[in-house]
């Protein structure tokens, strides 16, 4: 009886974690990963960082080589990208003419970044942040500016990329102007809460320009990007930095004939198996999932998702049941010494999926008061009305705010009530937090509320 083959597109935070799980389980597996960049199993997030010299050099980026993935039973090809999938013969053409066969196919191509119709996008010094060779590109291009001025950035979309890249940008010596179509920064969040990340980026000496779509890059003689062009203003640069999101990569998966979903992403079950072919299965930014408290089809780009993804795919592929669990949107980013989270529905989400709710917001502190270090932090609570079911939360604060925002991913994921948050028993010491933390407080003040 020969081997049975498990075929995987991709070889980043989804493909590689189920290819090793699934070899892991089962070792007679013959495991077969294409990918056609030169790095395997890379921490994308982790680029600005890299950009910014907070991280010290590209290897530090990647958690396992492709060498060290093959002394562990995985045979991966970098440089091929697969160029099409024959679903019925159950073959996998690359670009370069070789074909792989499979008996399981796991698709994990990733995410594709948002690139609107947008005259000179493709010139040169417009530059993406989605893989190692991107970081590499944007460090060239800040080493290659002139010393004897300050270089000018521009970075279009105030999402977590544009704000970290916007962030790094600046250390890096740049004046820095962010333009965004949307009216604020960290558009997942509530108005009130956005208006406090904008607030902080301009003290830093960021231009932040809102509801400003770019209608042009602008070039210079040489044919590259010298600036960018809005309804209300024009902006120089020596480079322009995209950070407008992220959709699933499924151009592929759509072309073989596989069940897309209406977010974009491929259509799977809780097992990451596809819902139109029994033996295909996807993980990762490219696939749709659903959202844990509303069971409504939601696509997510972030790491932990991925990963998470790729374990259950490649446990089921291997014989072990697993299921995943659904998402949150749970998310941290920074600016300066900003720090931004936020989990579950935003009230806009919460409106479309028909709760009635509630907002509250509450001002506190990281440490106690008296304590050095103390800064300034404020958290809004989402909860159903009547009930007190915690739906979301906004953390926005100094230094050591943002996990805060983890207490209440897990109190949403439990589907607790904020009185019942209220009454947790959370942690306490001055250099942490005060005697009641800002999170309980917020819940406290919300359970008050609803027994009237």
């Amino acid at each position: 009886m020969s081997r049975q083959r498990l075929l995987v597109i991709g070889g980043d935070a989804g493909g590689m974690s189920a290819a090793a799980q699934a070899r892991r389980i089962d070792g007679s597996l013959d495991v077969v990963v294409l990918e056609q960049g030169e790095d395997t199993s890379f921490s994308a997030c982790g680029i600005p960082y890299w950009v910014g010299d907070l991280v010290g050099s590209r290897e530090d980026l990647v958690a396992r080589t492709p060498e060290e993935h093959r002394r562990r039973g995985i045979a991966v090809h970098t440089g091929t990208r697969a160029e099409s999938v024959d679903l019925d013969a159950c073959r996998v053409t690359a670009a370069d003419g070789r074909t792989f066969d499979y008996d399981h196919l796991l698709i994990a191509t990733g995410g594709r970044p948002s690139r609107p119709p947008i005259e000179g996008l493709n010139a040169p010094g417009v530059l993406g942040v989605h893989r190692l060779d991107d970081g590499a590109r944007i460090r060239a291009a800040i080493d290659a500016l002139p010393r004897d001025r300050q270089g000018k950035a521009v970075v279009l979309g105030g999402g977590y990329i544009g704000l970290e890249m916007a962030e790094v940008l600046q250390r890096r010596g740049l004046a820095v102007d962010v333009v965004l179509a949307d009216p604020l920064p960290m558009g997942l969040l509530d108005a009130d809460m956005g208006e406090r990340v904008c607030e902080a980026m301009r003290a830093m000496g960021m231009g932040v320009h809102t509801d400003q779509a770019v209608r042009e890059v602008l070039l210079d003689r040489d044919g590259r990007a010298c600036g960018v062009r809005t309804d209300q203003g024009t902006y120089d640069a020596d480079l322009v930095v995209l950070g407008l999101g992220m959709g699933p990569e499924a151009r592929l998966a759509e072309a073989a004939g596989l069940g897309i979903g209406v977010t974009g992403g491929i259509d799977v079950d809780a097992t990451m198996r596809s819902r139109t072919h029994e033996n295909v299965f996807a993980a990762g930014d490219c696939v749709q999932t659903y959202h844990h408290l509303t069971g409504e089809p939601a696509h997510v780009a972030l790491g932990t998702h991925a990963n998470k993804q790729g374990r259950v795919a490649g446990s089921v592929i291997a014989g072990r049941p697993a299921r995943f669990a659904g998402v949150l949107g749970t998310a941290l980013t920074k600016v300066g010494d900003l720090e931004i989270g936020r989990t579950g529905l935003c009230t806009t989400q919460a409106e479309q999926a028909g709760f009635d709710f509630r907002t509250d917001v509450v001002e506190g502190t990281t440490r106690a008061g008296y304590y050095p270090g103390a800064e300034d932090i404020a958290v809004k609570l989402v909860t159903e009305a009547g009930s007190g079911r915690l739906l979301g939360g906004q953390v926005v604060g100094g230094a050591g705010a943002g996990k805060r925002v983890d207490v209440l991913a897990t109190a949403i994921w439990g589907r607790m009530t904020a009185e019942e948050l209220s009454e947790s028993d959370l942690s306490y010491a001055p250099p942490f937090s005060p005697t009641y933390d800002v999170v309980a407080v917020a819940a406290r003040v919300v359970s008050r509320a609803e027994r009237g």
